[in-house]
C-alpha cells in the first residue's frame, strides 16, 4: 500500500486538498481530526494524560482540550511528555486505520498532518511527503477568516510553524494553494506519477 504525508503550515489549504485527494478515490487520515476523536473516547488515554497533567484537564469524564492546551505551553517540557503518550496511540490508530482501508481494496493513502516533519515517529509512513504552499499574506487572511483571529493572533502561531524553505527542501511535491494555479491539476499529475489510475 502507497502511503503519501501531506503536511504545510496553517491556512495552506491542506484541508481542501485533501478533500480533492478523497473526492478522487484516495482516503485521508487526518491527524488532528483523528486526536480529537480519541480524546473523546479511548479512556486509556485519557488517564495517561490526566496522570500527566491532573484532573483538572477533565470534567465529567470530558478531556478539556483547552485547558490541556494552556497547561501545555506554559511548560514547554510538558509539551514532549504529552506527545510521548499522543503520538504512539496515534500510530496505534493510523495502523487500525490502514489494515481497513487495505482489506477494502485500497491502494493508496493519505496521512495528513501540520506536524509531520516534526514528528519523527510518522516518518516511516510515508512514500512519498506532499508540502501544501500558500504565501504567508494568504495564509494569514485564510485564519484570520476561519478563526475569527487577528492578524498578530495569526502570526504567533506562525510562529510556532516549520519555515517553508525547510518544508519545501524535505518534499518529493509541492502543491501551491496561492489562487493563481487550479490545485485538481496539480494533485491529478501527483497521482499519476505514481501510476494511480482514478
Amino acid at each position: 500500500m502507497f502511503c503519501f504525508a501531506c503536511t504545510g503550515g496553517i491556512g495552506a489549504g491542506k484541508s481542501y486538498v485533501i478533500r480533492i485527494f478523497s473526492a478522487l478515490g484516495v482516503p485521508a487520515y487526518v491527524a488532528d481530526d483523528r486526536v480529537k476523536y480519541l480524546y473523546d473516547v479511548d479512556r486509556n488515554l485519557i488517564d495517561k494524560l490526566v496522570d500527566l497533567l491532573g484532573k483538572e484537564i477533565v470534567t465529567d469524564g470530558v478531556l478539556q482540550r483547552k485547558v490541556m492546551a494552556k497547561i501545555i505551553f506554559s511548560d514547554r517540557n510538558l509539551l514532549e511528555k504529552v506527545n510521548n503518550i499522543v503520538h504512539p496511540r496515534l500510530l496505534e490508530d493510523f495502523y487500525e486505520w490502514r489494515e481497513q482501508k487495505r482489506s477494502e481494496g485500497i491502494e493508496i493513502i493519505i496521512y495528513e498532518s501540520a506536524i509531520f516533519f516534526k514528528t519523527p515517529i510518522f516518518w516511516h509512513l510515508a512514500d512519498k511527503v506532499i508540502v501544501v504552499f500558500a504565501p504567508e499574506n494568504v495564509r494569514i487572511m485564510r485564519v484570520m477568516k476561519r478563526d475569527g483571529l487577528s492578524e498578530e493572533q495569526v502570526r504567533e502561531r506562525m510562529r510556532h510553524q516549520m519555515d517553508y524553505d525547510s518544508m519545501i527542501a524535505r518534499a518529493d511535491f509541492v502543491i501551491y494553494t496561492d489562487g493563481k494555479r487550479a490545485v485538481l491539476p496539480q494533485v491529478l499529475s501527483i497521482l499519476e506519477s505514481v501510476k494511480y489510475k482514478c
